[in-house]
């Protein structure tokens, strides 16, 4: 029986749970360091010293370095079941299929909670504005490429934006994936590693725990090396011979 998007979502369900609280323990910690004047934050915007105050942008970055981690966890389980797999697992590959999908379902859902409680900070910010204009330009600077317009924030948000508008699509595909084609599908969803790094690359730029010499940093680039290897095994010995870097010679399997 194929899943259902609906079948999935339940699934998913304690996922989510687990993915709210480990963007608690990421609030509760960037909250401290911004109260204890050790956060990366304040060191290069100090007005925002004021953890109270600012409280909806902390969450924000919660949810963004929770949607990396689970776009990361998703991206291992998509690169395992792709390729050729080790030879003994301890979960079944149907478990390991049914995980993969509900880390997509809580990967989008975190994407998005970081995006709007951007904005919520965008509008809370812009007091001086009337409520339509603030909400206009809160929607701008999130959600429109091209609009923000202030520093590094400049080239970051756009690639953040690419992020969340190719992963909602190529999640949601996969519950009508049977109108187009399995071959069309798996084609789509090879962008799934491109979504993964634009959300590295929007880090890397836009997250001021990143900027300096710090555990975030150190701990970000390490994260990669499984998925580089596991992707450079994906290139080499993927699971289905028609997909191989080169075609086999004569003789060859």
């Amino acid at each position: 029986m194929q899943p259902s998007l609906r079948s999935d979502v339940r699934a998913a369900v304690p996922d989510a749970a687990a993915a709210f609280g480990i963007t608690a323990a990421v609030f509760a910690l960037l909250w401290s360091r911004m109260r204890s004047g050790t956060s990366a934050t304040t060191a290069v915007m100090p007005f925002m010293a004021d953890p109270g105050t600012f409280w909806m942008y902390l969450l924000s970055q919660a949810f963004g370095w929770s949607a990396l981690l689970w776009s990361w966890g998703t991206v291992m389980l998509g690169l395992l079941l792709s390729g050729p797999g080790p030879g003994r697992l301890p979960v079944s590959r149907r478990a390991l299929e049914r995980w993969h999908r509900t880390a997509s379902l809580t990967t989008m859902a975190l994407m998005a909670a970081h995006a709007l409680l951007f904005a919520a900070e965008l509008v809370r910010y812009e007091a001086r504005l009337g409520w339509a204009a603030r909400l206009w330009s809160a929607f701008a600077d999130t959600f429109v490429p091209g609009w923000y317009d202030s520093g590094t924030g400049r080239t970051a948000i756009p690639i953040g934006q690419g992020a969340l508008y190719l992963a909602v699509p190529l999640g949601l595909l996969f519950y009508v994936r049977h109108r187009f084609g399995p071959t069309a599908w798996r084609r789509l969803h090879r962008l799934t590693v491109a979504v993964y790094a634009l959300g590295v690359w929007h880090t890397l730029l836009y997250g001021t725990n990143v900027w300096y010499g710090e555990w975030p940093r150190t701990g970000l680039w390490l994260l990669q090396l499984p998925v580089a290897v596991l992707l450079l095994v994906r290139l080499l010995r993927p699971a289905r011979r028609g997909e191989r870097l080169a075609p086999p010679g004569p003789g060859r399997p």
